[in-house]
C-alpha cells in the first residue's frame, strides 16, 4: 500500500477521532471511538506536538520513532503499551530515514463516548494514563493477546450497525480493557520490587535530607518534588510508593514531618510558629491542625507531655 509522508514539524490538536484518522488516511466508522491499526494507514506523520482532547491507547510492535515528553525521550520498546488522557501535550519525533507507517495498533475515545456510563465514574482511578512514556506497560505475551481480544471484542462492536445499546456496550468493553491494563500494571510494579524498593528507599533519604539540611523554611515538600528527583511523573511516584509501602507519599511526607516537628518541641523552646515556618507551613494553625491529627494532641500539650517524661 501506497502512503503519503507528511515531513514538516507540525502542531496538532487531537480533539477528535477524526482528526486522528485524518492524519493517517484511515476512515472514521464512529465520530467517538477508534480501534485502529497503522499498518493499514495510507499516510504517516512527519514529526509533531500532539494536544490530546481524547483517551488513547497504544500498543507498539516495532521501534521507529521517538516519543519526547517534558525534556526527557524515550523509544518505543515492542510490546509496550502507552496511554494519554485529554490534555496531555507529547512530541512524536520519528528517526531519520524511517519513512514506513509505524507498526502500531490501539484505541481512542472522546470522553463525550463515557458521559452517563459506569466507566464516567471510574476513570479517574486508571492512573496510568497520567505515566509518562518511560513508565509503559511492558506485556507478556498472554498479556498482549489479552490487550488484542479486548480490542477485537470493540472493534466488532463498531462493525455493528449502531442502536441504543452500542454506547453501553462500547463503554462497557473498554472498561473491561482498561481494568486489564490496570492489573498487568499491578503486576509490573510486584516484578520490578527490587527498582521500586530503591526508589522508595530513595526518597526516604531525600525525604530526611530535605529537612536535615534546612529546606523546609517556607514549602512543605509536595509529593511531585519527590517525584522529579526520581524522574518520574508524580502518578507514578505515587502508585509505585503505595504499592511498595502501603502509604501514600503524601502521607509519608506528613509522617516525616511530625516525627521532626516532635523532635523540635522536645529539644527546644522555640515557639510553635516558628516551628511551624521552619517546617514549611506559612500558617501556624495547619501545622497545628495536621499535628493534631497524626500525633493525637496539640504541639503544646505534646511538649508538655514531653518535658514530663524527662524530669
Amino acid at each position: 500500500m501506497h502512503y503519503i509522508c507528511i515531513m514538516e514539524k507540525q502542531n496538532i490538536i487531537l480533539d477528535s477521532v477524526d482528526t486522528y484518522n485524518k492524519i493517517y488516511g484511515l476512515p472514521t466508522r464512529h465520530p467517538l471511538v477508534a480501534v485502529f491499526d497503522l499498518k493499514e494507514a495510507t499516510r504517516t506523520m512527519g514529526d509533531a506536538r500532539l494536544t490530546y482532547g481524547v483517551y488513547a491507547l497504544f500498543l507498539k510492535n516495532g521501534v521507529n520513532c521517538t516519543l519526547r515528553y517534558g525534556r526527557r525521550s524515550y523509544d518505543y520498546q515492542e510490546g509496550t503499551v502507552v496511554s494519554f488522557a485529554p490534555g496531555r501535550v507529547v512530541d512524536v519525533e520519528n528517526k531519520p530515514g524511517d519513512a514506513a507507517a509505524p507498526d502500531v495498533i490501539g484505541l481512542m475515545f472522546h470522553p463525550d463516548l463515557i458521559y452517563g456510563t459506569p466507566l464516567a465514574s471510574k476513570i479517574a482511578k486508571f492512573g496510568f494514563f497520567d505515566y509518562s512514556q518511560m513508565e509503559a506497560l511492558h506485556l507478556s505475551d498472554e498479556e498482549r493477546a489479552k490487550f488484542l481480544f479486548f480490542l477485537n471484542l470493540i472493534k466488532e462492536e463498531l462493525e455493528r450497525p449502531v442502536d441504543h445499546h452500542s454506547a453501553s456496550v462500547l463503554s462497557a468493553n473498554i472498561q473491561l480493557l482498561l481494568e486489564h491494563l490496570d492489573r498487568f500494571y499491578d503486576r509490573q510494579f510486584i516484578t520490578r520490587h527490587k527498582v521500586n524498593s530503591d526508589v522508595v528507599a530513595q526518597f526516604e533519604r531525600n525525604l530526611k535530607e530535605y529537612y536535615a539540611e534546612g529546606k523546609g523554611r517556607g514549602e512543605v515538600p509536595g509529593v511531585a518534588y519527590f517525584a522529579n528527583l526520581a524522574n518520574l511523573t508524580p502518578g507514578y511516584f505515587g502508585d509505585l510508593v503505595r504499592k511498595e509501602t502501603g502509604s501514600s507519599p503524601k502521607d509519608i511526607i506528613a509522617l516525616h514531618v511530625i516525627d521532626v516537628a516532635k523532635q523540635r518541641l522536645a529539644e527546644s523552646n522555640d515557639d510553635v510558629s516558628v516551628i511551624a515556618y521552619d517546617l514549611g507551613f506559612d500558617y501556624p494553625v495547619h501545622f497545628t491542625r495536621m499535628f493534631k491529627r497524626l500525633a493525637g494532641v496539640s504541639p503544646t500539650h505534646y511538649r508538655v507531655k514531653s518535658s514530663h517524661s524527662v524530669m
